[in-house]
């Protein structure tokens, strides 16, 4: 059996393609386990700087399993209110607490189709580019289900809550071009180029100092969720935290000699 996420590293940057392309890589246990697994153990890596999530073969991500919900196979699906309660607590909902939690950038290359859980998926992830292929659904409803792993809390923050209610009281499916310009991805390029698009993004961004990508990214999401003065009393500890860092100097240093930096960590 062919392992659910593949994992794949390029130096500063980790490639996680999710590998169940026969379900369009649906969020099954094991997927959700091996993308945990990665996710929580990411911060501790302080080699890594940038994640690109992907999926194999023609889908991103279709969410959850319908046969699942049908056969009532899993606990999300079954037993009392209370029970299922909790399995979505200990199970899917882990995803997002996961992503909120890690402070390293993470580009989605949405490959093809990213459905209910799927779109939510995509939402968790800081910047998103598509390919002409790529089609977006919050589509809890065509269920008759609410969205269970967090999308009413991200996708409001992704499009704005009028094109978030509509995408999610309609069910309906927003192509690439639309998604654009809504800001639900950044880029639309032809599928051949998705990967390289990302990467590309990704070496943008881990040319900076590590610890500075790091906090850059933990200020701007906690900030949003902030008063301005607790906003900017935080910006002031990270500030001082990375002017006491090797890089930041070396930064300024190269900036000034023209020259490129060369960046240790430290």
């Amino acid at each position: 059996m062919s392992e659910p996420l593949l994992i794949e590293r390029r130096g500063p940057v980790a490639i996680l393609t999710l590998n169940l392309p026969e379900t369009r890589n649906a969020l099954t246990d094991s997927l959700i386990q091996s993308l945990l697994d990665f996710l929580w153990s990411a911060n501790a890596d302080e080699e890594l700087s940038c994640i690109v999530l992907t999926g194999a073969g023609d889908g991103f991500c279709s969410g959850g399993n319908v046969k699942e919900m049908q056969d009532k196979a899993h606990p999300m699906y079954r037993g009392s209110a209370f029970q299922m309660a909790e399995a979505y607590r200990s199970n899917i909902q882990q995803i997002p607490l996961a992503f909120d939690a890690l402070d390293v950038p993470v580009i989605a290359a949405v490959n093809g189709s990213a459905i209910g859980a799927g779109c939510d998926l995509a939402c968790m992830c800081d910047i998103r580019i598509a390919s002409e292929n790529a089609r977006f659904a919050e589509s809890f409803l065509r269920v008759g289900l609410v969205s269970g792993d967090g999308g009413a809390w991200l996708l409001p923050r992704t499009v704005g809550m009028p094109r978030a209610l509509e995408m999610a009281l309609t069910g309906r499916m927003v192509d690439p071009k639309t998604a654009e310009s809504w800001g639900l991805v950044t880029h639309v390029v032809p599928r051949e180029q998705l990967l390289d698009k990302a990467l590309e993004i990704a070496a943008e961004i881990t040319s900076f100092p590590p610890k500075s990508i790091r906090l850059n990214k933990r200020l701007m999401k906690r900030s949003a969720d902030m008063t301005l003065k607790a906003a900017l009393d935080l910006a002031a500890s990270y500030q001082a935290i990375v002017q006491n860092t090797s890089d930041q100097r070396e930064a300024v240093a190269a900036l000034l000699e023209k020259r490129k930096p060369r960046f240790t960590g430290e």
